[in-house]
């Protein structure tokens, strides 16, 4: 479906056109929107799924769309802060966290009005451990490796990433030496460890207040840095239809507009089912596999005691099944609609990258009890430590992994 550049484009007096080969790509991209529109309601309407499954398909719907046309994936974005000095996707992480914590700030209080009662409900507040910093940077290295994070990879295959698929398969192997390697890891490091909350010490907010401050620094250091050369390939305000059009289906969106959208999914999906993540069904389905094979171990201590996505083991699709569902199609339909789907090239050596590096992200994650979407975004956002170790030492072992080049082998 690719076309020349020359198809896109005319003379800059003349402005962006609209192609037949526009037409027939953005009537594909309805097509799949109007699948999961009509998939929705099936859901809502059964009596083995329900509205939950419904709504999570709609959530990973709307987390698809922002993921790919605002290039949301947290290993690209740290990769082009660190390499090219490239700050704007900073910005849609940070905004997504602002905005997220402002909307749990609110339920909480709904929910829950004294932070001294206990922690919240369902909310992935993780133990705060040697083991967390462990995985946290084990996972940021085989991001660099891999090329992606979870997440990162779930919306690049839509887009046609071939080598998406090896780094997925390396993270269900990953999950397999998690499994043998938790129990130990539990009670040496996890069993004792504390899960801190911020409110239980500053309240709500106060625990606001220094979030929005530390993403303070955060943004105004990312701006001060910032290479003003990348604003070029992000989506500006549109003086006419035509414009909007483009900006809407061809160029980068503003990290502010991507990570508001990504914060208030966030939000909606504590309120309506259950703390944003990406990894529970593959985990699920991990730990079936696992055990028809005989390698997973007869208990996994403690496991059933923490609220991280990695938790719930289902013989079905889950929620966070059709959440993931939602994001794929609809990250595929804004591939066809921007021209942004091609297949990848592979090779022997991108492969063995991508599968040592899904390992790491696979172990990492289970470790972790979630990943950059489960543990670092909504941790942060529900002002979990646990969230903020997992970006320190992911952002870490990503740093590491850029500078020893670990992305370009």
């Amino acid at each position: 479906m690719a076309i020349s550049q020359s198809e896109l484009t005319r003379p800059e007096q003349d402005g962006p056109v609209w192609t037949r080969a526009d037409t027939l790509r953005s009537l594909g991209a309805l097509g799949l929107i109007g699948f999961l529109v009509w998939l929705a309601s099936w859901l809502a309407a059964s009596e083995n799924f329900g509205s939950e499954a419904s709504t999570s398909l709609v959530l990973g719907a709307a987390l698809g769309i922002a993921f790919e046309r605002g290039r949301f994936c947290f290993f690209c974005i740290w990769r082009d802060a660190i390499d090219r000095n490239y700050n704007s996707g900073l910005l849609a992480i940070y905004a997504a966290i602002g905005v997220g914590a402002i909307g749990y700030t609110v339920l909480f209080g709904i929910f829950q009005a004294d932070p001294a009662s206990g922690l919240p409900t369902g909310a992935h507040i993780g133990p705060v451990s040697i083991a967390l910093v462990v995985a946290a940077f084990v996972f940021g290295l085989g991001m660099a490796l891999s090329g992606a994070c979870i997440s990162g990879h779930i919306y690049r295959l839509a887009e046609g990433s071939l080598r998406a698929i090896v780094a997925l398969a390396g993270t269900v192997l990953g999950f397999f030496i998690g499994y043998q390697t938790w129990n130990q890891l539990y009670s040496l490091t996890i069993s004792d460890a504390p899960a801190v909350w911020l409110p239980t010490y500053l309240g709500y907010g106060g625990s606001l207040l220094l979030t929005l401050a530390v993403l303070g620094v955060l943004i105004y250091a990312a701006m001060k840095r910032a290479d003003p050369k990348e604003n070029k390939v992000i989506a500006k305000s549109a003086a006419t239809p035509t414009q909007l059009r483009d900006n809407l289906l061809k160029k980068r969106w503003s990290p502010w507009a991507t990570g508001s959208i990504v914060g208030l999914v966030g939000v909606a999906a504590y309120l309506q089912v259950e703390p944003l993540g990406t990894t529970r069904q593959i985990n699920s389905w991990s730990q079936n596999l696992a055990t028809n094979l005989n390698i997973r171990p007869e208990t996994l201590e403690g496991m059933d005691t923490f609220a991280g996505c990695i938790a719930v083991v289902g013989e079905v699709i889950t929620n966070n099944g059709w959440l993931i569902i939602g994001l794929f199609v609809a990250a595929l339909a804004a591939a066809i609609a921007s021209n942004r789907f091609g297949f990848e090239s592979i090779t022997i050596a991108n492969s063995g990258t991508a599968l040592i590096g899904g390992i790491m992200l696979g172990w990492g994650s289970f470790t972790a009890l979630g990943c950059t979407v489960g543990v670092l975004l909504t941790g942060t956002q529900s002002f979990a430590i646990s969230g903020w170790i997992f970006l320190v030492f992911a952002f870490l072992g990503t740093f590491l992994g850029v500078k020893l080049k670990l992305n370009r082998i």
